[in-house]
């Protein structure tokens, strides 16, 4: 028996009462339900820490009534916290489904276009070569890192006849990553500065963020947004494949194009406020499509909203499951997104090359 490709079009619910194990649920009713459970996470991200505060004295710092050494804990280290994660959250989310779409590999993630790794290996650049020691210098040089490494992997995987096809972008992307890791692994063993910045960043982390930071990245997360929701049709018509997609219309190398830019701008800006975070743009992305089906008008919006609850929770469980000190949020995506992923990938057995 044939097996659906888990991006093919959605059987029509009438028919069914279930979509290949998932319930069917009138999807702008969760998403709006799992807008409600995204804004409890941001209350209880400025609510929870290290130190003690009442939901009072987080009302009070949030109207700026108040000017106490607790006011300045929650407006200065929480609330900036909070909503780089949530930047951070969507931006992941979202270029995973685009990624996962693009390529037509629902095993794929943001890293596969060598973003991390660009965006790593300017970090280790700046720190062993230029000299840098200031987060807010070494954000802008992990965000032109990957770019750079980006391009270059789509200009090498649109050489030739064939085009930038999802193969050549995957094994473009895999080789840009694979050099850019030996020269990052060479810097990072001979300088010993490098390496003690680089195993504090390359985990991934939310916390010391500052709100202009925020300021600074969120146009280049909006602008990526934008263009990838814009690109939810196209991409529908490219997952059903090139020659399908070309028959319904889709321009086939624009739309890669345009997928490739807003997946740079998510990822870099992404990566170089919080370093390379995993498991996120894998992980929602295929739960949203597990929920809402294949569709990338639904799948896209869901996983802008389901990757912050992930980051969050994940942030706010890292600063009280230990005694003292706290988890960075990097560590603890991955102890979370891992049997996760591992039991999504059990349950929908077609999901395959």
């Amino acid at each position: 028996m044939t097996r659906r490709s888990p991006l093919a079009a959605p059987p029509d619910p009438r028919q069914n009462g279930k979509r290949d194990g998932a319930r069917w649920v009138p999807r702008g009713s969760a998403l709006l339900a799992l807008t409600g459970v995204l804004v409890l996470l941001v209350v209880l991200s400025t609510w929870i820490g290290a130190k003690d505060t009442s939901p009072a004295q987080v009302w009070a710092a949030l109207l700026g009534s108040d000017d106490s050494y607790t006011t300045g804990v929650i407006r200065e280290l929480r609330l900036p916290r909070t909503l780089v994660g949530l930047m951070v959250g969507a931006g992941l989310g979202v270029a995973g489904a685009v990624m996962q779409a693009m390529t037509r590999n629902p095993l794929a993630d943001p890293g596969l276009l060598g973003v991390n790794a660009g965006a790593s290996a300017a970090v280790v650049f700046g720190i062993g070569v230029v000299g840098l020691t200031t987060f807010t210098s070494l954000v802008w040089f992990a965000f032109l890192g990957a770019a750079l490494a980006t391009v270059v992997v789509y200009l090498l995987g649109a050489s030739g006849r064939a085009g930038p096809t999802p193969v050549r972008l995957a094994l473009a992307g895999a080789a840009v990553s694979a050099s850019l890791g030996g020269i990052i692994g060479g810097l990072t063993v001979f300088n010993a500065a490098t390496f003690d910045h680089m195993r504090f960043w390359m985990v991934g982390s939310l916390a010391g963020r500052d709100p202009e930071l925020m300021r600074d990245l969120v146009p280049f997360v909006v602008a990526g947004l934008v263009i990838a929701l814009l690109l939810a049709r196209p991409l529908n018509a490219l997952a059903l494949g090139e020659d399908l997609g070309k028959a319904l219309g889709a321009r086939i190398a624009r739309t890669r194009m345009a997928a490739v830019l807003a997946v740079t701008l998510l990822c870099g800006a992404a990566t170089a406020a919080a370093g390379p975070i995993g498991f996120v743009g894998l992980v929602v992305p295929l739960v949203a499509r597990w929920l809402t089906g294949p569709d990338l008008r639904w799948v896209l919006p869901y996983s802008m909203v389901l990757a912050p609850i992930l980051l969050l929770t994940s942030d706010i469980l890292g600063r009280v499951v230990l005694p003292e000190g706290e988890l960075e949020v990097g560590a603890v995506t991955a102890l979370v997104g891992a049997p996760v992923f591992i039991a999504m990938v059990r349950r929908r057995k077609e999901i395959s090359l």
